[in-house]
């Protein structure tokens, strides 16, 4: 799903607006705005959503829809197949940073998850993903799993589904991966809830 990510402002989304510290090297929007085309419902939905340190992740304060063509009915069976939680889940990358420099230096050079992407089915690049999970990589890994988990609790997103799928590792594993982050810290602030409903 393509969107247009902005801040409330109706700036253009970039590595700037990430003024938000979770996790142990995270920067993150603390608000953002998505608007995107919805061609199977002929409508433009916008969202606007926060960051919630209470519940770890990124909420939906407002959401907009309209009919981008004359005719189209915007009624509730229409509104009932808003897909929230996946424009939240697009949006989400452009809204979360992550540097591989030391995080207090200044010239220290920060980069979205958006932009770290190599496509839109992996977060991160399979050279990266093959380096951290080699024996004795265990600062990167943990470096790794903190930006994977991030990136999919923020948005709402299983974290160990991510974590094992970008890494091609078992379940089981990422989940103890997971925990290790967690025990080290590097996963405050970030929170996923499981059983609660991914779309919405």
């Amino acid at each position: 799903m393509k969107v247009d990510v902005s801040t409330p402002e109706g700036t253009p989304m970039t590595v700037d607006a990430a003024t938000t510290a979770v996790g142990s090297a995270l920067r993150i929007v603390p608000q953002f705005v998505a608007r995107t085309h919805l061609d199977d419902l002929d409508v433009d939905v916008t969202i606007q959503s926060t960051y919630s340190a209470e519940a770890g992740r990124y909420v939906v304060s407002q959401v907009s829809t309209s009919a981008s063509e004359a005719g189209t009915d915007v009624n509730l069976n229409v509104l009932r197949k808003l897909p929230i939680g996946s424009i939240v889940q697009a949006a989400a990358p452009h809204c979360i940073a992550w540097t591989l420099d030391d995080e207090s230096d200044p010239k220290a050079e920060w980069l979205t998850v958006a932009a770290l992407s190599t496509n839109d089915e992996r977060v991160i690049p399979a050279w990266l993903a093959e380096s951290v999970v080699a024996p004795g990589n265990e600062q990167a890994r943990m470096e790794v799993v903190e930006l994977l988990y991030g990136a999919s609790a923020l948005a709402g997103i299983a974290p160990v589904k991510t974590i094992a799928d970008e890494l091609s590792i078992p379940h089981r594993t990422a989940s103890d991966w997971i925990r290790r982050a967690r025990a080290a810290g590097r996963l405050e602030g970030m929170r996923y809830h499981v059983g609660r409903k991914a779309n919405g």
